[in-house]
């Protein structure tokens, strides 16, 4: 009798359905436990429990989980610092599975464009795995091939956040995580298409063209599809590897990091969000005088801003320098914040002044003195939530998840590497010419170009 494929799919998203649920169960039942017996280390306990109910499960929802671990202002410390240690790498493909979803994905004859493919990954991670090739043309090539029925796996867990919410709203305390919840939805679902990445992949490629020192992978569209994407392989060391070189090797990479985040914020209402170490190399021959590139890898989470938005981020900066409180409610207005309150503004400013204090520092700097990567925001961030518990509720507007998120990742990068600069030299730099009608209309042209909404 012939397999259904569908209800192969079907059958496989309500196993995992209920692979979450029963391990959220047992989380719930220690939530409970701690709730009748507290004591000082609740919080500790209650964060490993959920921890180790979504540590069983490998891919989208530990993805999730992470994506939560690295947004400000939202969870405790004890369950930023349990969920921020989950392995997103799934189990690789062997190779007999690998060349079948290539030929699901380019046909029967799918080796026959390529002059070589290593069945082996390179790399894995939640939602896919990369495989290094070699085009027909001679060219190197990563191939990023997504695991099977990722679509059916992330719907179900992501339907399972309901749940996640419901055991930890404790810990949300007075904020509002509707709106974060849709949309850390939204963004895993465009990570799923890979058609869109390419997409994302041009736009910054030709943003950057004019650049010799940035470098973007260009998709070879022949060989890609909605769940496959070939590009240039660029080599390069990962960021963490640069920390033992010297000084002004270190404080460039900074600096080019900077720009490569903040320009297409700026001038294209565009950032990278996934503040992942790994999405950034160096070539070898990468030095302080302006030898070799970063390259900019991954580009499955672009978030597009109105440029309304990115007026915020710039009105908040302007407001911020010269003490302008009615600018600072501006912007927070312009970020989707409502119902401020004087009591609300007091809040927001504490995190405000951390995010943007190393821009308001006119000297040479680290982002934040005497402060551990792992640790950069987790103060300001439990300042903030223990505030809002008196003086909220809010809700996180949509558009600051991603913002925060990445600025923070972008910031620990810069403690990694232990760099200096005059940050707020290089933030008014990236301001030149800017208003929001010049953005509108770049914005549009450039997305166009590439077929991006």
């Amino acid at each position: 009798m012939e397999r259904d494929p569908e209800r192969d799919r079907l059958t496989g998203r309500m196993a995992r359905f209920a692979r979450v649920g029963v391990g959220l169960g047992g989380a719930a039942a220690t939530f409970g436990a701690n709730a009748l017996f507290a004591g000082g280390d609740a919080q500790a306990r209650n964060a490993k429990a959920l921890k180790e109910a979504l540590g069983r499960l490998k891919g989208p929802m530990m993805k999730v989980a992470q994506m939560f671990a690295t947004v400000p202002d939202l969870l405790p410390p004890e369950f930023a610092a349990e969920l921020a240690e989950l392995q997103t790498n799934a189990p690789a493909m062997t190779g007999a599975f690998v060349r079948r979803r290539m030929a699901a994905e380019l046909g029967p004859a799918w080796a026959s464009r390529f002059a070589a493919f290593d069945v082996n990954p390179s790399a894995a991670a939640s939602l896919g795995q990369v495989h290094r090739a070699t085009a027909l043309d001679g060219r190197p090539l990563a191939v990023k091939l997504q695991y099977p029925d990722m679509q059916s796996a992330v719907e179900s867990d992501l339907s399972q956040l309901r749940t996640v919410l419901a055991l930890g709203r404790q810990m949300f305390g007075a904020i509002d995580t509707s709106e974060i919840v849709v949309e850390i939805s939204d963004r895993i679902r465009e990570e799923l298409d890979y058609g869109r990445e390419a997409k994302a992949m041009r736009l910054y490629a030709d943003f950057f063209a004019g650049r010799d020192d940035i470098a973007v992978p260009r998709p070879d569209l022949d060989l890609s599809t909605g769940r496959l994407i070939a590009m240039d392989w660029l080599d390069g060391r990962g960021l963490m590897s640069w920390k033992g070189a010297d000084q002004e090797t270190r404080n460039r990479i900074a600096r080019t990091l900077f720009e490569a985040w903040w320009t297409p914020l700026i001038q294209l209402g565009v950032i990278h969000g996934d503040p992942h170490l790994g999405n950034y190399s160096f070539t070898e021959d990468f030095t302080h005088d302006g030898g070799g590139r970063l390259n900019l890898l991954d580009f499955g989470c672009i978030r597009i801003f109105p440029p309304r938005f990115v007026g915020g981020v710039v009105k908040l900066f302007r407001a911020m320098t010269t003490g302008d409180r009615e600018g600072e409610a501006e912007a927070y207005r312009a970020w989707g914040f409502k119902g401020l309150t004087d009591d609300l503004m007091d809040v927001l400013h504490i995190w405000a002044k951390f995010i943007y204090g190393p821009l308001l520092d006119d000297r040479v700097r680290t982002v934040a003195d005497g402060v551990a990567p792992g640790e950069y925001g987790r103060r300001e961030a439990f300042q903030v939530k223990q505030a809002l518990d008196e003086k909220g509720p809010v809700t996180i507007p949509r558009e600051f998840v991603f913002m925060d998120r990445a600025a923070i990742g972008l910031g620990a990068a810069f403690l990694h590497l232990a760099a200096e600069q005059n940050w707020r030299q290089l933030f008014e730099a990236s301001l030149e010419g800017f208003s929001e009608e010049a953005l509108a209309e770049r914005q549009a042209r450039a997305l166009a170009a590439v077929g991006l909404g």
